[in-house]
């Protein structure tokens, strides 16, 4: 199959589980969690965000809803992981077992109802890295494509030497590794005009890929397939000033063997920058290879026309083919 010919994949698209979010309801962890989550967010994005998520839970959940909107958008296949909100990174070790257990088969399930259409993602429980490994196996055993993770696990950064099993095993298996933050460790300072998500979310996205970096994890896994959302944030529009650390200090060169900007094209990105200027500077240094359709769909910080974005980047006719959908069936059908 040739890039051309391949269909229009779209691998940043989301689920809501509400089985998940009834486990964990009325328990002080969650109770704490969200108020974490309202503090960084603050009183005007929560009024904001609430009624925008409710208008969007059929197409959240509901298969055939998500189906003709897909049909709508052009886009053939999502490639769908739960809300970064079921997460639950709070949760204690008997928990966090039963909840990438209920996310992993729900969201299995949701994806059964067009299995030609709806790839999917579970979740791995990054609080206890020995579960990680776990978590992972069992999306794998249930037919998903791997799993989703945020950009840290509280007192854990990705660098973390406690994740290497995680690491092995994804890279053993050929599993895909979404890297999707949940939240800003800024807290409150992003807590106006959505500053936590507008600016938090690419924030995190370059702190989690900088720590994978920098401290060689990618030189010990380099078959690792992980795909950073939100175009990888500000690291790859940046990745000049991380080169140039790595050969000027040598704290900053003391952990991985290349320069920083080497590793970019060992990672995959969506395609979701907002900016069609900004998206060819990521195919200029990722590689029109390592870039992948993404919406977020069908949230408001996403595109409701990922194809038209795409398009106005002006590329190539080969690169246009590659982002639209060559790549990620490519990595489909490794998996």
């Amino acid at each position: 199959m040739t890039a051309a010919n391949a269909p229009t994949v779209d691998v940043h698209a989301h689920v809501l589980l509400p089985e998940v979010e009834a486990l964990v309801a009325g328990l002080p962890g969650h109770a704490e969690a969200k108020e974490l989550d309202a503090r960084r967010n603050g009183p005007a994005a929560l009024a904001v965000s609430g009624p925008m998520v409710r208008e969007r839970i059929p197409r959240l959940t509901d298969p055939a809803v998500r189906l003709a909107a897909m049909d709508a958008q052009g886009v053939d296949v999502q490639l769908v992981s739960p809300s970064p909100s079921h997460y639950h990174y709070w949760a204690d070790e008997d928990l966090a077992e039963k909840l990438y257990r209920l996310a992993n088969e729900a969201t299995a399930a949701h994806c059964s109802a067009a299995p030609e259409r709806l790839r999917g993602l579970g979740l791995a429980p990054l609080q206890h890295p020995e579960q990680a490994v776990r978590g992972l196996d069992h999306a794998l055993e249930r037919g998903l494509a791997g799993v989703e993770i945020s950009s840290h696990a509280p007192g854990r950064e990705l660098s973390d030497p406690a994740y290497e099993p995680f690491w092995t095993r994804a890279e053993e298996t050929g599993a895909l590794v979404f890297l999707h933050p949940f939240g800003c460790t800024l807290d409150e300072r992003l807590d106006r005009w959505y500053l936590s998500n507008t600016v938090g979310q690419p924030t995190e996205n370059a702190v989690a890929l900088s720590q994978l970096i920098f401290s060689g994890v990618l030189d010990r896994h380099p078959g690792l397939t992980l795909i950073a959302a939100h175009g990888g944030g500000y690291l790859p529009t940046h990745i000049g000033r991380s080169d140039h650390a790595w050969s000027a200090r040598s704290d900053a060169g003391a952990g991985c063997a290349h320069p920083p900007s080497s590793y970019l094209k060992r990672l995959y990105f969506d395609s979701l920058v907002h900016d069609p200027h900004v998206l060819r500077e990521l195919i200029r240094v990722a590689g029109a290879d390592r870039v992948l359709l993404g919406s977020d769909f069908p949230f408001d910080m996403g595109t409701e026309d990922p194809l038209g974005a795409l398009r106005a980047a002006r590329l190539s006719d080969a690169d246009f083919h590659a982002v639209r959908g060559g790549n990620a069936a490519a990595l489909l059908r490794k998996d």
